[in-house]
């Protein structure tokens, strides 16, 4: 919706005019000549440029909108995320901040999505699929408003795995600003006072374009996600949660109120939106800070419709360090164990299910361990009814002994599996 800023502007210093006369004296104008440099040096006033507020300034003309109409038939979210059983994630795909145009989705590496790919997935036994999307280099600086060319290659996506019957999660994914300045307009959103109007200004009007853009064509197998992974980039707390910490403490009322706000963007769109599920993490997507009395879930008048989002490559020894740990022990297992039931004890057994968006166990060419890990993994989060899924970020290969995020798994170009092992392993885990 574009909205008219009214710009107030300073009224600019006059000049002062000094007539000479002739046969003035020296001194009388040198005097005057003086004067004059120094006008002319005083710097004139700019014109200044009201903050608009959290408003919405989109341009309603190029908005993408939903035509469509199905109808929603979702019970619960519970019941919903227990139906995704097992998921995958397009990674480094659509996330990808390369550039601003449509060639950012293979900036990273990845071969562009097609049909097929998508279809290889539904086939492999994968009912989940969580499509990473960023959104702030494909928006007007100005207006925050989409490119309508970029929001319908997002939603020819989205549509191609909903029509082979899949869950989708769609999100924003790599908008946080990555340190803690004052952000320039349209730049993303970061937890902190200091930019906390900007950020809102940007999460309303990009949530309420998508609300618009995926609305009544869409049942309950699309789920939006807030944000990915909100933290403290550039400072010592991005991925630690300290409660102690004055910047931590302020992250997290911060978050609490962007989730909020989201969530309250998305329900004003009306229709199916009114009753779609939404997950929403806490800082760093970690659970460590969802379980921190800090972290409130948003309010919400339709009962039952939130999801927690968090992310678990857990233990981190094993499943992300390099060269870290190669074999999956039974202190590893105590650890997953712990995390499980936490989440359980404070989420699951009040009604609010849990996604877990990100997991995986990177390639340290220990492949018996992984699938015990992945077995291990998923038989204990299935016990609590919940939905993983896989991060696969392409790369699978070992070069140099160097462990670090070897998350690929699906060959995206021949629609095979790297390690048809662990795929079954994911299968087999989650089956009623």
């Amino acid at each position: 919706m574009k909205r008219i800023l009214k710009t107030g502007l300073f009224a600019l210093a006059a000049f002062c005019t000094l007539t000479l006369f002739a046969g003035c004296a020296s001194k009388d104008k040198a005097a005057a000549q003086t004067k004059t440099q120094q006008t002319a040096k005083k710097p004139a006033q700019t014109v200044q440029e009201e903050d608009p507020g959290v408003v919405l300034l989109f341009n309603e003309a190029d908005a993408i909108k939903d035509t469509g109409s199905k109808a929603f038939n979702g019970v619960s979210a519970m019941q919903t995320v227990k139906d995704m059983t097992v998921g995958w994630n397009l990674g480094n795909t659509l996330d990808a901040i390369g550039n601003g145009s449509l060639y950012s989705e293979t900036s990273w590496g990845q071969p562009k999505t097609t049909k097929e790919m998508i279809d290889g997935l539904a086939n492999s036994g994968i009912k989940t699929i969580r499509i990473p999307t960023s959104w702030a280099k494909h928006m007007d600086k100005k207006t925050y408003t989409i490119n309508p060319e970029w929001m319908k290659r997002v939603k020819e996506i989205v549509d191609w795995a909903i029509e082979d019957g899949m869950y989708v999660i769609l999100n924003d994914h790599h908008d946080n600003f990555n340190n803690p300045a004052k952000m320039p307009a349209c730049a993303g959103y970061y937890p902190n006072e200091k930019n906390k109007v900007e950020s809102e200004r940007f999460l309303l009007n990009l949530w309420t374009q998508i609300a618009v853009a995926f609305n009544n064509g869409y049942d309950e197998h699309l789920i939006f996600e807030t944000l990915n992974e909100p933290r403290l980039c550039g400072t010592g707390h991005e991925w630690w949660f300290d409660q102690n910490a004055a910047e931590c403490k302020e992250a997290a009322n911060c978050l609490n109120e962007y989730n909020q706000l989201i969530l309250d963007a998305i329900r004003k769109t009306g229709g199916n939106n009114q009753k779609r599920y939404v997950s929403c993490p806490g800082l760093a997507a970690s659970p460590d800070s969802a379980l921190n009395p800090a972290f409130k879930l948003p309010e919400d008048d339709e009962k039952g419709k939130l999801i927690l989002s968090v992310h678990m490559y857990t233990p981190y020894n094993f499943a992300m360090a390099s060269p870290g740990d190669k074999n999956f022990t039974s202190a590893h297992q105590a650890d997953l164990g712990r995390y499980f039931s936490r989440l359980n004890a404070s989420f699951v057994s009040k009604g609010i299910p849990v996604i877990i968006g990100e997991m995986g166990a990177t390639n340290k060419d220990n492949i018996e361990e992984r699938v015990k890990w992945f077995n291990y993994f998923l038989t204990q989060s299935r016990k609590y009814g919940m939905t993983s899924c896989l991060w696969d970020n392409g790369a699978w290969e070992i070069r140099n002994n160097d462990y670090n995020e070897k998350y690929g798994y699906y060959n995206r170009r021949e629609q095979t599996w790297y390690f048809p092992e662990i795929l079954n392993a994911m299968i087999e885990s989650t089956k009623e």
